[in-house]
């Protein structure tokens, strides 16, 4: 049987690449895709998920729209303002526009009910900021314990990406993440930059998607091809013509849990710390009281990601 996931999404290029594979891997089913503010403005995160889904054939996926802001701190900037624009991702994906759209229920009301009536086990793949997952936190006490698996793409134990503490989308809602850390999950897996730093997609595994000829691989091509520009021209990876692309790689670690390697730790965010905030702290050496919490990936297998990547591209949805 195919494993089930909720993808909660800020879709940029790596959320489009992200959804692609849950959506055509044959051994994973894709249930729905809520989104959050983040990589742009919620409702852009809308129009790409839907725009990503209609390309390749996937339309059927429901896409609910989350939270605008971040959880708490009102005052807080609302990220996309603040990050540096790098190309990256831009508002709208170079795809055509979606024909399909969103459902009328809230991310968050989506959540809670699914979660609240499942018999059924569906790990929950936040992969942008964590509004979403701590709103329905705070409004089920319940909801924790129902969730089987949650999969987080964030944080950074050697390196920041928005400060130099910092990774973007557990510093965008510092306060969201903090309350999903410390809100007992069953099971926690945190995949940082740390991890996706070393599963980079370089320019020829894009060639080979777009050789693919299939609507996902041309999409993949795309939107990775931009990211490696943008990564050579302002971020650039140990590998020249090569980008990361962090997202996919928690959905390729459902699939297949040896693209990463763990350590079970206790991980925290830093909410206050003037230099600090949005840090994840890392108890790599066990000096602090808490027991851990937190599968955090500190390495991940390039080659496997690239593999996966390809093959489930190549697929055209039934």
């Amino acid at each position: 049987m195919p494993r089930k996931l909720i993808l909660d999404v800020d879709t940029g290029t790596d959320d489009a690449v992200a959804i692609m594979l849950a959506a055509l891997h044959p051994e994973l089913e894709l249930v729905g895709v809520t989104t959050v503010n983040g990589n742009v403005e919620v409702r852009y995160c809308t129009d790409n998920s839907l725009r990503t889904l209609d390309f390749i054939g996937r339309s059927d996926i429901p896409v609910f729209e989350g939270m605008a802001r971040p959880l708490v701190r009102a005052d807080f900037p609302i990220p996309r303002a603040v990050k540096k624009s790098t190309g990256v991702h831009g508002l709208s994906l170079d795809i055509p526009d979606p024909v399909s759209i969103v459902q009328s229920r809230s991310a968050v009301e989506f959540l809670i009910e699914t979660y609240r009536s499942t018999t059924e086990e569906i790990a929950l793949v936040p992969t942008g900021p964590l509004t979403n997952i701590a709103a329905a936190v705070a409004l089920d006490p319940k909801f924790a314990e129902r969730v089987p698996e949650v999969v987080i793409m964030g944080g950074a134990h050697h390196h920041g990406n928005v400060t130099p503490s910092a990774e973007f989308n557990i510093w965008a809602d510092a306060d969201a993440a903090a309350s999903v850390l410390a809100a007992g999950f069953r099971k926690l897996v945190m995949v940082p930059l740390d991890a996706t730093h070393e599963a980079l997609v370089s320019k020829q595994a894009c060639d080979a998607m777009e050789a693919l000829g299939t609507p996902a691989g041309l999409a993949a091509s795309r939107f990775i091809g931009r990211r490696i520009k943008a990564y050579d021209a302002n971020q650039p990876m140990a590998e020249q013509n090569a980008a990361p692309v962090h997202d996919a790689v928690c959905v390729a670690y459902l699939v297949d849990p040896t693209v990463i390697t763990t350590e079970h730790r206790h991980v925290a965010v830093e909410t206050q710390g003037a230099l600090t905030i949005g840090r994840t702290v890392v108890d790599i050496n066990f000096r602090g009281e808490h027991p851990p919490n937190c599968h955090f990936a500190f390495h991940a297998d390039r080659h496997k990601f690239v593999a996966m990547l390809l093959d489930t591209f190549a697929r055209v949805a039934a």
